[in-house]
C-alpha cells in the first residue's frame, strides 16, 4: 500500500506541476501586465499589479488586496494563475492585486487590523475602506474603455479581512465582495480565542510585528531563526520547555512591535475593540458572499460573525454564506480527495464550490444579470452526512437541543442532568492536556487536530468525558452552541475547553487512505471545540478572579455546527482546562497579566463542574454579558 501511495503522490505532484506551467503560460498568453503606484488621499502610494485581457472588450474588475505580497514583481513576470479560480480567470476579468500600505512594495506604515473610521468620501483620515475606495476610483479612470465599471473583491484570511473592511462606506462601483476566512476581531480570531492566546501563533509574529521600507525581500527571517532549536521535533516539549510567555518576550520577540502590543493589552480594551471590524458592518448595500471552512483552526469566528452581522444590519445587501469541509483556505485548492486528518469527506468538493458557487456569484453581480443568482441563503456542508445542505436562513430555525451530564460519564439529550451531582478533576499546568493525539513538530497553525481522535484525552484523569448510548437514529446538531457551565475552583483562575465529539461504532471499518495504525472502530472524532478564559466570564474588558470554592457560572459560545451523528454512533462531550500548545497555559493563580506571569505563578487547581451544567445547540436567543461586544 505504501509503494502505491507514494507512486500516486509522485504522479499527483507531476500533474500539479504540469498544470501550474500550463496556467502560467495561459496568463502570459492572454493578459497584459502593468505595475503602478496608486496614490491615496494622504499621498501614500500603494503598489499595484493590473492584468488586463489582451482581447479587446470591457471587463469587470476583480481585486485582491494583501499584506502577503503580490509576487511575482516585474511586468515580464506572470503568476501561475489569476483570480480565485482558473474558471473565473478564463471567464474574462481584469485582475488587480495590491500590496496594502506598509507592506512589501507599498509605502506607508503597516497597522494590524486597521481601525475603521466611519465615512469615506470626504474624510482625510485613512483606513482599509478608504484605501479600497481610492484604488477603485483610480482604476475606473485609468481603465476607462477597458472595464464595464463593476468591481468585485475577494481574499482569504488576512486578505479576507481587507475584503470585509471595504464593506463599510463602499465605493458605488464595488458590486460583489467575497470575504473568505476573514478575520473579524483579533481577540477572537487567529491570535486569540475568547482572549486566550494561541501559543501556536508564536511563529507568526515576525510577519506582522515590524515596520519596513518598500521591499521585495522578506524581513522576518532573522526573528523566525530565533525560534529554532536543534532537534526541536516535538512542539509540546518545545513550548513546555520555553516556560512562561514572558520568556518569549525575553528570548524571541523582544523587538517585535505587535508582540509588545499583545503583551500590553491582555484584555479586550480599546486597543482591541477599535480593531474589531464587526461593529462597523452597517448599511452594506452590495452583494456579499462569506466563505469559510468548518475545520479552519485560524478563522472560524470571522466568517460566521461577519455573515450574521451583515444579515442583521444590512437588509439591502444580498448576503450569503458558504461553509464547507475544509481547513484554512482549502476551497481555493483542489486536491481531488478531500480529507481533514483521518476523515474523508468526498471528491472534488473545491471544484464544485469554485464552478457552481463562487463562479455563479461573481459572474452574476459583475455582469448584466438582474435579480438574485441561483444560490441559497446558506450553502452548508453537513460534516456527518458528508453532503451539502441548502438553508434559507442560518442559523436554522429548528429549536434548541440540550446536552446534559449524569453520573458515570453519561450524556443525555434533551433531558435534565444529575443536578445534585458534581464532577471534578485536577488541572496541572506543568502537565497540560495535548491538543492532538500525535506528535507534531513546532508548527504555525495546526490543522489536523480539528477532526482528530480524542481517545488520548478521554483516557486522562484531568479530562471529564460524557457520552450517550449508541444512537437509535440519525441525530443532527445544527446552529449556534452555548456552553453553560457552573463551576467551582480551588484556585482563582482557570480555562475551560469544551469539545463535542462523534464516537464511531466499535465495528466501524478503517479507511484505506489512512495509515494502518489508525483504527476507526471507537474513533472519537472532534467535531467542534472552543476555549474560554474563565477570568472573562463577566466581561472581556474587565477580568475578575474566582473566589475559591464558590459556585460560579461560566457561559461561552463555541462556533456553529452542522453535523449529523449517524445511527449507531455516540455523542460525546469532553471538558478540560488545558489544551497545549495550541492554547497557552493559564497559571490558574489569578495574575493581572498572564504574558508577564512567573514560573511560580503556575499552580495545580481542583476544578469542579456542577451537574446542572449543560450545552445548548440551535438558534440561541440570549448571550452572556461577556459576549456583548459594544465598543465603549
Amino acid at each position: 500500500m505504501t509503494k502505491i501511495f507514494y507512486s500516486m503522490l509522485v504522479l499527483l505532484l507531476i500533474t500539479v506541476a504540469a498544470q501550474a506551467q500550463e496556467e502560467s503560460n495561459y496568463v502570459k498568453e492572454h493578459f497584459n501586465k502593468e505595475e503602478v503606484y496608486i496614490p491615496m488621499r494622504d499621498g501614500i502610494k500603494l503598489y499595484t499589479a493590473i492584468y488586463t485581457p489582451k482581447e479587446a472588450g470591457e471587463y469587470p474588475i476583480m481585486m485582491k488586496r494583501t499584506c502577503y505580497s503580490i509576487r511575482p514583481y516585474g511586468e515580464d513576470q506572470f503568476p501561475s494563475q489569476l483570480g480565485p479560480s482558473k474558471y473565473l480567470m478564463e471567464d474574462g476579468f481584469i485582475f488587480v492585486y495590491q500590496d496594502v500600505r506598509g507592506r512589501w512594495m507599498s509605502e506607508g506604515d503597516f497597522t494590524n487590523m486597521t481601525p475603521n473610521i466611519p465615512g469615506n468620501k470626504h474624510k482625510k483620515e485613512t483606513d482599509e475602506s478608504s484605501d479600497t475606495f481610492d484604488t477603485i476610483e483610480w482604476l475606473l479612470k485609468h481603465l476607462k474603455g477597458k472595464t464595464n465599471g463593476k468591481v468585485g473583491q475577494w481574499g482569504i484570511s488576512y486578505p479576507g479581512f481587507y475584503t470585509a473592511a471595504a464593506l463599510p462606506d463602499a465605493h458605488p462601483a464595488l458590486k460583489a465582495s467575497s470575504p473568505q476566512a476573514p478575520i473579524g476581531d483579533f481577540f477572537f480570531d487567529d491570535f486569540h480565542h475568547n482572549g486566550a492566546y494561541l501559543q501556536s501563533y508564536t511563529a507568526a509574529y515576525p510577519v506582522f510585528g515590524y515596520q519596513t521600507e518598500p521591499t521585495k525581500e522578506s524581513w522576518y527571517t532573522e526573528e523566525i531563526q530565533r525560534m529554532r532549536k536543534p532537534n526541536a521535533t516535538d512542539g509540546y516539549d518545545y513550548h513546555l520547555e520555553m516556560g512562561p510567555l514572558k520568556n518569549i518576550t525575553k528570548d524571541i520577540h523582544y523587538d517585535n512591535e505587535f508582540w509588545q502590543q499583545t503583551v500590553e493589552h491582555p484584555n479586550y480594551d480599546e486597543f482591541w475593540q477599535k480593531r474589531s471590524l464587526i461593529p462597523h458592518l452597517d448599511d452594506v448595500e452590495h452583494a456579499v458572499m462569506v466563505v469559510g471552512g468548518w475545520f479552519d483552526a485560524e478563522d472560524l469566528y470571522g466568517p460566521l460573525n461577519i455573515y450574521k452581522t451583515v444579515e442583521k444590519t444590512s437588509p439591502k445587501a444580498y448576503n450569503t454564506i458558504v461553509m464547507g469541509p475544509w481547513s484554512h483556505g482549502d476551497w481555493a485548492r483542489e486536491k481531488g480527495f478531500q480529507a481533514v486528518n483521518h476523515i474523508y469527506f468526498g471528491d472534488s468538493i473545491s471544484t464544485f464550490y469554485q464552478k457552481e458557487i463562487e463562479r455563479t456569484f461573481f459572474n452574476h453581480f459583475l455582469r448584466d444579470n438582474k435579480g438574485k443568482p441561483a444560490l441559497p441563503e446558506a450553502y452548508m456542508f453537513d460534516t456527518g452526512l458528508k453532503e451539502w445542505q441548502k438553508f434559507e436562513v442560518w442559523p436554522p430555525q429548528i429549536g434548541t437541543t440540550t446536552l446534559a451530564f449524569k453520573q458515570n460519564g453519561k450524556l443525555v439529550i434533551n433531558e435534565e442532568g444529575d443536578t445534585d451531582a458534581s464532577f471534578s478533576y485536577t488541572s496541572d499546568p506543568e502537565k497540560p492536556v495535548p491538543y492532538t493525539s500525535f506528535t507534531e513538530p513546532v508548527t504555525f497553525t495546526p490543522r489536523a487536530y480539528m477532526t482528530d481522535d480524542q481517545r488520548h484525552a478521554s483516557r486522562r484523569p484531568d479530562v471529564l468525558t460524557f457520552e450517550t448510548d449508541p444512537l437509535d437514529e440519525n441525530f443532527v446538531l445544527a446552529g449556534e452552541i452555548m456552553a453553560k457551565l457552573k463551576v467551582a475552583l480551588s484556585s482563582t483562575d482557570a480555562d475551560f475547553i469544551v469539545k463535542i465529539i462523534d464516537v464511531y461504532p466499535p465495528d466501524h471499518e478503517s479507511y484505506e487512505h489512512n495509515p494502518e495504525n489508525i483504527v476507526m472502530g471507537n474513533y472519537q472524532q472532534l467535531v467542534r471545540a472552543e476555549v474560554f478564559r474563565g477570568r472573562f466570564r463577566n466581561s472581556f474588558a474587565e477580568p475578575e478572579p474566582f473566589t475559591p470554592g464558590e459556585a460560579t457560572d461560566v457561559a461561552f459560545r463555541l462556533q456553529d455546527i452542522l453535523h449529523t451523528f449517524k445511527k449507531g454512533h455516540k455523542v460525546m462531550v469532553q471538558i478540560q482546562s488545558t489544551w497545549f500548545p495550541y492554547i497557552d497555559r493559564n497559571p490558574q493563580k489569578y495574575v493581572e497579566n498572564i504574558y508577564e506571569a512567573n514560573e511560580e505563578d503556575f499552580i495545580k487547581a481542583e476544578i469542579t463542574v456542577m451537574g446542572d451544567s449543560k450545552i445548548e445547540i440551535g438558534e440561541l436567543k440570549t448571550i452572556p454579558a461577556s459576549l456583548d461586544f459594544e465598543i465603549k
